[in-house]
């Protein structure tokens, strides 16, 4: 895996330097036809969600290479949509979520960068979908994903780099909890953290364990020019950190991302989780890191305030949107 200081703002430059750094695109998506860029767009906050520049230079990197690129999203909520009176409901309604992911594809320039690129752009809340098994499953047997996740090759997951006040850090992996289908499972996504709370999830790892496995996530590139601690992922203090952690591994990209906010794999149950299911690397020893070395892109983070689901479900999308 790869780690690349952002230099001058020139955040282009830090990802194409970070896929070179893991042998190029070529060798990342070797054999690979087909690719889903995927992403952190919980809503429609540019301060919290993953820069469009990041997500324009790897489409351009994998189309370069030969690639058919689309870009996939479930939000989670809006003002104005699913967030009234200062109330987050949830809800399955086809119409309202179709409306409410076109106004965060919009608001936050992925529409204009779909036209400018020639790529897809995949509303995942609604549409065709088709049902996957969960190998070993920890909350699901199987789960509803739109169809283009199977049709699909690989999937490139690019979080924003942020705290979470559920699941301690929001990374790469559970940035794939905006492909549960607001149609299938409702949004914000609360009845599927229901089901996994009943399951015994702890920091909400058994639903976004799941979805890894019912995936081909290949890549994580981890969009850390700007930041968010304290209490994430919305309502946190952002932070320049001026970094690129890219890899192969989604587990080892994590790790070291969350050890650069100076988070310890103990504290994340999506880490500890991931490696009882038996998921490697166990150590950042284990890894191989390109480029910049950890040390020298390490800023403690100001830690979230932890809630357990079960403290917040019946007041955080508990409700029907009426």
């Amino acid at each position: 895996m790869s780690i690349v200081k952002i230099k001058d703002d020139k955040i282009d430059a830090a990802v194409e330097e970070a896929i070179d750094l893991l042998g190029g695109m070529e060798t990342v998506a070797k054999a690979k036809e087909k690719i889903m860029l995927k992403p952190n767009l919980v809503s429609e906050g540019r301060g919290y969600t993953t820069k469009p520049e990041v997500i324009e230079a790897l489409a351009r990197l994998m189309k370069a290479a030969g690639k058919k690129v689309l870009i996939g999203e479930g939000s989670a909520c809006v003002v104005g949509f699913n967030i009234l009176g200062g109330e987050v409901y949830r809800t399955t309604d086809r119409e309202l979520l179709d409306g409410m992911q076109q106004f965060v594809f919009d608001r936050l320039g992925y529409t204009a960068l779909a036209e400018s690129l020639k790529v897809q752009l995949v509303n995942l809340h609604s549409g065709e979908m088709i049902d996957v098994e969960v190998p070993d499953g920890l909350a699901f047997d199987t789960i509803t994903l739109h169809h283009t996740l199977g049709d699909i090759d690989m999937l490139c997951s690019v979080p924003m780099m942020k705290t979470h006040t559920l699941a301690t850090v929001t990374l790469g992996m559970k940035n794939l909890i905006g492909l549960y289908p607001g149609t299938a499972y409702c949004s914000v996504r609360s009845c599927v953290h229901d089901s996994a709370a009943d399951a015994g999830s702890p920091g909400i790892a058994f639903e976004t364990l799941d979805m890894v496995k019912a995936n081909k996530l290949g890549l994580v590139v981890i969009d850390g020019s700007m930041a968010m601690e304290g209490n994430g992922p919305t309502d946190g203090h952002v932070v320049k950190m001026d970094v690129i952690i890219a890899g192969t591994n989604p587990l080892a990209t994590d790790l070291v991302a969350a050890s650069a906010m100076g988070f310890e794999a103990s504290e994340i149950p999506t880490l500890v989780w991931g490696n009882k299911a038996g998921m490697g690397p166990q150590n950042l020893d284990e890894i191989e890191i390109r480029g910049a070395k950890l040390d020298d892109v390490k800023r403690p983070f100001v830690k979230p305030t932890i809630y357990t689901w079960n403290s917040i479900r019946h007041r955080f999308g508990a409700e029907e949107l009426p």
